[in-house]
């Protein structure tokens, strides 16, 4: 037993999929969780003669029989259990490269970034699928990267890549690595510390060959400033959206231009055109449109995508309008950059709803829209004592509240005729969702209700 068994600690998304792929290779998985596994992954596990445990780990199991583990990137470094593991020598492996070990002939992309990983992983993907690439799209994403590799193989992958999988990353590298972006986000797992944070995503370029390449965001100044101090050997090619560049993609005459490495200048398309609107979102296609020109993908392919854009579900997501109010899901914002941008694309009186599992944030760049544009706060779960006490000069309308029902009708009842009301939260969902996709839908489904009981005389 002893000379085969991986021991997958996590039995979410990424844990499944490991088990699943190190099956396939030939191991013995145990899958191992200290929660509760949901049903469609037991499921999985279940009919594919996978053991598992959950509400707790059997140490024994894991320390004395297994020749491998795989962690999920939910489990911290910190866990006293992986410092057993580690201290005992016994390896761990980031399911990203048990993943890229069984595809190693694919071309990888891999894209992180405190925010907008998710749309620029879909714009690419799309971009490239319709350029008739044979391509997939996993990782952060919703989809495991070990999962996605078990179906039929693909010649290039776009993988959306969290902090928390290049925590566990070693060995595991990209063709094309993406930077877009590095604020103040998940601080609670790293000790407080912005630097150790800033080291994890900066794993995506360190990890680089020479015939790589490295796409990152010119504008940020926290990657302008961290760039030189790490030993990055890839090709770096950034982007701007404020200032022309001598290479890489910027905006020139209202246009996104390229640079390509013989120094022709190539106009891509008008950025008035693209659907998916803000600074954000305009920086997410700029990078989409650099990973895209780089692998020679037709212009036409570019622009076709581009215009075809649709905003993602819980990203500035118009859910409805009741009598004049209009309801805004942003419930992926989780961190304060994000929404800081969806404050700033208000246009007109917001109610907004935040709160959550505070991660360490800093709410001080948000203080100016608030001040501008927040008419009232209504805050969700039991753990805002810190987001009450930063806005309490500010804004004399806060309301608490332990469930979005609550908090969809206190704010409707604070609005007025033409007035916003935006769930963007700035915390992870933890305390009250399993996570942003929970909150959003359940938010989006509240605000239903509430149509249909304000306009309930039209159904009848």
């Amino acid at each position: 037993m002893k000379k085969n068994l991986i021991v997958v600690l996590g039995g979410g998304e990424s844990g499944v999929g490991a088990a699943l792929l190190s099956k396939k290779m030939g191991f013995k998985p145990f899958v191992s969780d200290s929660g509760v596994i949901l049903n469609k992954y037991k499921k999985i596990l279940v009919e594919n003669g996978i053991s598992f445990e959950e509400k707790g780990h059997t140490e024994n199991i894991i320390i004395q029989k297994s020749i491998k583990v795989i962690k999920s990137p939910g489990i911290s470094r910190e866990d006293p259990l992986i410092k057993k593991i580690n201290y005992l020598g016994i390896p761990i492996v980031s399911e990203l490269e048990f993943g890229k070990n069984y595809r190693n002939t694919s071309y990888i992309i891999s894209i992180t970034g405190s925010n907008g990983k998710t749309t620029t992983s879909h714009i690419v993907y799309k971009i490239l699928k319709k350029e008739g690439i044979h391509v997939g799209i996993a990782g952060n994403i919703g989809r495991s990267f070990s999962r996605e590799v078990l179906n039929k193989k693909k010649d290039v992958y776009v993988l959306e890549v969290s902090s928390f999988q290049l925590d566990d990353c070693f060995k595991f590298r990209s063709n094309i690595a993406v930077l877009l972006n590095i604020t103040r986000d998940h601080l609670n797992r790293y000790n407080n510390s912005f630097e150790k944070y800033i080291f994890s995503k900066f794993r995506i370029a360190t990890h680089q060959n020479k015939e790589d390449i490295f796409i990152y965001n010119h504008d940020d100044p926290i990657i302008r400033k961290e760039f030189k101090k790490y030993p990055i050997v890839s090709n770096c090619i950034p982007f701007s959206i404020k200032e022309k560049l001598h290479v890489g993609a910027y905006i020139k005459w209202n246009h996104i231009f390229f640079r390509n490495k013989n120094q022709e200048e190539i106009g891509i398309l008008n950025v008035e055109k693209i659907p998916l609107k803000g600074d954000h979102n305009l920086s997410n296609v700029m990078a989409a449109v650099l990973v895209s020109s780089t692998l020679n993908v037709q212009k036409k392919s570019i622009i076709s995508t581009i215009l075809e854009l649709t905003p993602i579900e819980h990203r500035m997501e118009k859910v409805l309008n009741i009598n004049g109010v209009q309801f805004i899901n942003d419930s992926k914002a989780t961190n304060v950059n994000s929404v800081f941008y969806a404050l700033k694309s208000m246009n007109a009186p917001t109610i907004w709803i935040a709160g959550g599992q505070d991660k360490g944030n800093d709410y001080e760049e948000l203080l100016p829209l608030v001040k501008e544009k927040v008419k009232a706060i209504i805050f969700l779960g039991k753990e805002n004592k810190k987001f009450v006490n930063f806005f309490q000069d500010v804004i004399d309308i806060m309301v608490e509240t332990e469930s979005l029902r609550q908090a969809v009708r206190i704010a409707y009842l604070l609005s007025i005729h033409g007035d916003n009301i935006l769930l963007s939260p700035a915390c992870s969902s933890f305390n009250l969702f399993k996570d942003y996709k929970e909150r959003g839908h359940k938010f989006k489904q509240e605000v239903r209700k509430l149509f249909y009981e304000k306009n309930r005389y039209f159904f009848e």
